[in-house]
């Protein structure tokens, strides 16, 4: 029996298991695997803000600094990957195995090309952005600059990543990523604290530290991914094409654009709500960053389990079964919010004990607690949310939910972050309000789309018509 048959029988035997298996069963199959391994990455990011408030309490601060800026940049490789797991995803689905390989490959070279432009624009924007648009406070601003000048090769590597992932998980494959992700991250957080501290023979590299355990994890990441697909899926034969056709260009943009103007307006947005909570001070963004590293604890499961909502959701449209696809994005809402709403019960109780584990200055764990205790009651319509862009990148429709983000994001939390902090005076607390607002009436608006249904057509028809127009 040769490779390729092999390999299209292995294929088949993960299609027939996502598409007619149980829905919560099947959710967990696929999503267990990367839930653990995003539950490693928690600790991760735990253990490096632990590691960073020993070096310098405001340094914690510094990644959160950093991070819309990047999703920013890194906006066009998330929205390729929302074409990528449609296309790819229905492709299995409909069992046209021949377009699988094709989409992997023209996927993965756009994501390679975008990805090195973006990355190099930001490493030379990053004064001006941080200066003048996101107004980092000057206590930190020096670290800010030298953890972003890192963090433009990690946005590099990442753009090699994601599109492997994404391959991978669309076929079904879970659990050997998600080990080599958790090695990786076990890694990260083994040499932590020599870097960030300088312990041992180590130079203490604080901020630079940390980033430098980035690239390093992405660096064995990436070897990883190459040899599971040279080893177990050779078949597969993903290949660099810089000449893309001009058919998967257009269906690429039409599915891909609208989750970018999502991801980019969110990723402004967040900036400027950076920007108003740097008014307030160092301490404040201080403890802005502390409640959002300790929300992700409550949060862990849900970013695991997203992927698997897309490929059920993909690979049913794919087969026809669109009575399926609607089950499992309904069921795998309901399911995923319930799951947060345990671990945001879970950080509710605990809160004063986990940020003090961070923070010393009195002021910052204040004002960590009050935001915790504001933010948490909409975490569990957060998950909701964000599983509907789940089914919306699995379906190849994302227009409503980039709508729906939209509106979360500028008016409930911006625009009305801003009203409620500045105009009527409430200060850092206005800016927490609407925060839990804005998750709130997301998550509502999102499940509504996803009950109702009328995303549930496929938009890849097969090969011959380079795609369809979908709903």
């Amino acid at each position: 029996m040769s490779k390729a048959l092999r390999g299209e029988l292995e294929l088949e035997r993960y299609r027939d298991r996502v598409v007619n298996g149980p829905v919560l069963r099947t959710l967990l199959w696929l999503g267990v695997p990367p839930m653990i391994t995003q539950l490693v990455h928690v600790l991760y990011s735990v253990a490096d803000s632990l590691w960073l408030s020993i070096y310098r309490e405001a340094a914690i601060a510094v990644p959160r600094q950093t991070f819309p800026v990047l999703m920013l940049f890194g906006a066009a490789i998330n929205a390729l990957s929302a074409a990528g797991t449609a296309l790819i995803s229905q492709s299995v689905g409909s069992r046209d195995y021949e377009e699988f390989k094709r989409e992997a490959s023209y996927f993965f070279s756009a994501s390679v090309l975008v990805g090195a432009a973006l990355s190099f624009s930001f490493f030379a924007l990053r004064p001006l952005i941080f200066t003048q648009v996101v107004a980092t406070p000057p206590e930190i601003l020096e670290e800010v600059l030298l953890y972003s000048a890192i963090m433009a090769l990690d946005s590099l590597l990442m753009s090699l990543v994601m599109p492997l992932t994404t391959v991978l998980n669309s076929l079904g494959e879970t659990r050997l990523p998600s080990i080599i992700n958790v090695l990786a991250v076990l890694i990260n957080i083994a040499l932590d604290p020599f870097l960030i501290l300088g312990l041992g023979p180590f130079p203490r590299l604080g901020v630079a530290g940390a980033a430098a355990t980035d690239v390093l994890g992405k660096v064995f990441t990436l070897g990883g991914y190459f040899a599971l697909l040279k080893r177990r899926f050779s078949w597969i034969k993903i290949t660099f094409t810089p000449r893309l056709p001009a058919y998967w260009v257009r269906l690429a943009f039409r599915i891909a654009s609208p989750v970018f103007l999502m991801m980019s307006t969110n990723s402004l947005a967040f900036i400027f709500q950076q920007r108003m909570v740097n008014a307030f001070g160092v301490a404040v963004a201080t403890a802005y960053a502390i409640g959002f590293v300790i929300l992700d604890i409550a949060d862990g499961a849900l970013w695991g389990l997203l992927g698997s909502i897309s490929t059920m959701v993909g690979q049913a449209l794919g087969a026809g079964r669109r009575d399926r696809a609607r089950e499992a994005a309904v069921k795998a809402s309901l399911f995923i919010a319930t799951a947060v709403a345990a671990g945001a019960l879970f950080v509710y109780v605990l809160r004063r004990q986990l940020v003090a584990v961070f923070a010393s200055d009195p002021a910052v764990e204040a004002e960590s607690v009050n935001f915790l205790e504001t933010i948490v009651v909409g975490l569990p319509f957060f998950a909701m949310f964000m599983a509907g862009n789940s089914v919306g990148r699995g379906s190849g429709h994302t227009t409503v939910p980039t709508i729906i983000g939209v509106f979360r994001l500028w008016v409930l939390r911006v625009a009305g972050g801003y009203v409620l902090a500045f105009l009527l005076g409430l200060g850092s607390m206005g800016l927490w309000l609407a925060i839990m607002v804005s998750n709130i009436a997301g998550g509502l608006l999102m499940f509504y789309w996803v009950a109702k249904g009328d995303w549930a057509v496929p938009v890849l028809r097969g090969p011959a018509t380079g795609g369809a127009s979908g709903r």
